[in-house]
């Protein structure tokens, strides 16, 4: 048993006023709690209880030691009650990292847990690179389709429809495609960051009747921002595959086209990535289940 074992169980047995007593309160043998005691007095040479048969009383010494011992477990008791607290109520600053074209979630993601938590305060770290979440100190991580391999911890928040849109103005002046086939045949604005290569991207349709196909079709204009895709999109620039989350508003409007709709691709799944996996804080676990129910009431969302 290691020297502050020793301490604490000394401390019991003062507060306790006996070695049986102290016993009954640690759950050990009364034997066992006398040699943690004794132990004590030959590791400091020095004698802190004087043993009668009927009751135990401090030396000067031990009068001395018994007030750091205390001081001791209180200390180790409060650091128990503040874990304890960081566990169960959310607290502290949250850390959190999230995609340029998500950042204006956000807000309303969170707004709940904020409001009903003063004491949580957050960071919002807004890129559109993979940063390193250890190094950022970033308690929680929001990412987008496939994810690479690491030591995180990635949860499945929902499933977003993607869809393929242009502006009514583009398809006047180059056509409307019929099928997946024709997409080949027109300008393509495609998500791309600086580590993907090549200018052609393959994209994967099911259609009616369960039809699959595969197009490979070729960027007119790359960009690593979804947001600036989208407002290219806009303007008329091209064909762009776009959450419907995304542009829900854009299509009701009329600024955008569901130029598709008979075809369907692979959904985007988003992510709440951590960067450990047990002992979750609360203010993280909190953020999470917000995210979650926030992100399931978007248009084109799946659970």
């Amino acid at each position: 048993m290691d020297p502050m074992r020793r301490m604490a169980v000394f401390a019991m047995v003062v507060d306790q006023r006996s070695m049986s007593a102290a016993a009954r309160a640690l759950a050990m043998s009364t034997s066992a709690v006398s040699q943690q005691v004794r132990q004590l007095e030959r590791d400091s040479g020095v004698t802190l209880l004087h043993r009668s048969t009927r009751k135990l009383t401090l030396t000067a010494a031990g009068e001395r030691f018994y007030e750091g011992c205390a001081a001791m477990v209180a200390a180790a008791r409060e650091a128990q009650q503040q874990l304890a607290q960081v566990r169960d109520a959310p607290t502290g600053e949250l850390r959190v990292s999230a995609p340029v074209g998500f950042a204006r979630h956000v807000a309303q993601a969170l707004a709940g847990l904020l409001n009903a938590h003063p004491g949580v305060t957050l960071r919002l770290q807004v890129d559109d690179q993979l940063i390193d979440l250890i190094e950022e100190r970033i308690d929680l991580a929001l990412r987008f389709g496939q994810l690479g391999d690491s030591s995180w911890v990635a949860r499945k928040l929902c499933e977003f429809e993607r869809l393929v849109c242009a502006a009514p103005a583009y398809l006047r002046r180059r056509g409307s495609p019929a099928t997946a086939a024709d997409l080949v045949r027109h300008d393509w604005l495609l998500f791309a960051t600086p580590g993907m290569s090549g200018i052609t991207r393959s994209l994967d349709f099911v259609g009616p009747a369960a039809m699959t196909q595969t197009v490979r079709v070729e960027g007119r204009i790359h960009c690593n921002n979804q947001y600036a895709l989208q407002q290219m999109c806009l303007a008329g620039l091209g064909l762009s595959l776009m959450v419907r989350a995304d542009v829900a508003d854009d299509l009701d409007a009329g600024r955008l086209v569901n130029v598709l709709p008979a075809w369907r691709v692979p959904a985007l799944t988003a992510w709440a990535v951590t960067p450990q996996r047990d002992a979750q804080p609360a203010k993280v676990r909190y953020a999470i289940d917000s995210l979650q129910a926030y992100l399931a009431a978007l248009p084109g969302a799946v659970g």
